[in-house]
């Protein structure tokens, strides 16, 4: 019963944005609908968990896409990329066990190559999940990858394209799927799973000429920016509490290209769960152990106010008393709503152990060199 409602509910959920997204647009010329088949199976990281693996995977994604033709040079500076809605469905090894994974998630795809019948491209997506098997101490214990059934789902595919008609195009290529709650449940292992894939794509009007615009000469610039976030996280010790968690950064980022932007900052990190997790009864907890402070590094990859950051950085002064971590790594999906104000959804991790994510808002300014 349970799989048939989420089943029903996702479907509909999709159609749903499906028929939003065609009713918005003016026309349907540069749509297209997609369809693809996958067949793969979920990464073996842990000894326990490989134990119950013990089929195949395969699922299907049928998408709508839409086609950029370069209305502005920003579309044409990265080839002219493609963005999409994707409804995804995936059986996970054990269905008794692990159940099935229905995603839905959009995304955006870039072209290594493009020639006129011949594409190489890649594509990133971000977006939610929903397992219809988690973990629970008393019906389904072994399930000890993921502890609730709403997820984040990412999304990374390397494809070719063949344009088989002015209408058709077979794709082909390899996915990796991740999903995980972010820390907001425990457990919290996540699954991977790499598929290869194939399907068609049909064009429901003929592609509109690509546009061509005269680039200005690209002037570099100085940034600055204060940013606060606020987020949450879980202990690891199958807690149902949420413990706050909070963060002021001080950025500079260089503008060395339109695409490109690398930097550095200040950061300081509020975490409630500190005393929690060194101990309740512990004697040598501080509540200043609750803050941390540290530097960062930063690349950022631009496309006109979106963007999307790595940070790589390391505690200094207040240090990490829990998991005693020299180095911390922040993954940024950034929107800058106008010409001083900006918003952000972030992942912190210690390298590949998450940590919470957040969600944030800041003041920022540019100066020309």
């Amino acid at each position: 019963m349970g799989f048939r409602f989420s089943k029903i509910f996702f479907v509909s959920f999709f159609l749903t944005a499906f028929n939003g997204v065609i009713a918005q647009s003016k026309s349907i010329e540069n749509l297209s609908i997609r369809l693809d088949g996958h067949y793969g199976f979920v990464l073996p990281e842990y000894s326990n968990f490989n134990l119950l693996i013990n089929k195949p995977s395969s699922g299907f994604e049928f998408s709508l896409e839409k086609k950029t033709t370069g209305k502005t040079f920003w579309e044409q500076i990265y080839k002219y990329p493609e963005f999409g809605l994707s409804f995804f469905f995936i059986t996970l090894g054990n269905k008794d066990v692990l159940g099935n994974e229905f995603a839905l998630y959009p995304y955006v795809k870039t072209f290594l190559i493009r020639k006129k019948r011949f594409q190489i491209s890649n594509q990133f997506g971000l977006g939610v999940g929903y397992a219809t098997k988690r973990f629970d101490l008393e019906t389904n214990y072994q399930q000890i990858a993921i502890g609730s059934k709403l997820n984040v789902h990412f999304n990374y595919k390397l494809s070719t394209q063949f344009k088989l008609s002015n209408r058709f195009t077979m794709n082909a290529g390899i996915s990796f799927s991740h999903f995980s709650n972010a820390n907001m449940s425990e457990p919290n292992l996540g699954i991977n799973i790499v598929t290869g894939f194939t399907g068609l794509n049909y064009a429901l009007h003929n592609l509109k000429e690509f546009t061509s615009h005269e680039l200005v000469q690209h002037q570099t610039k100085h940034e600055f920016a204060l940013i606060y976030a606020a987020g949450g996280k879980h202990t690891r010790a199958l807690q149902s509490n949420v413990y706050f968690t909070s963060s002021l950064s001080a950025e500079y980022k260089y503008h060395w290209k339109r695409k490109f932007h690398f930097g550095g900052g200040l950061d300081l990190f509020y975490d409630s769960s500190t005393k929690i997790e060194m101990g309740p009864d512990n004697p040598d907890y501080k509540s200043i152990y609750d803050f941390r402070t540290g530097i960062h590094l930063s690349q950022e990859i631009v496309y006109d106010r979106f963007s999307f950051i790595l940070q790589e950085g390391f505690y200094i002064g207040l240090v990490d008393r829990v998991d005693k971590s020299i180095m911390y790594n922040r993954a940024i999906l950034r929107w800058k709503l106008n010409d001083r104000f900006l918003i952000s959804a972030s992942m912190k991790s210690h390298l590949h152990i998450l940590d919470y994510p957040e969600l944030g808002f800041g003041y920022y300014f540019i100066k020309k060199k």
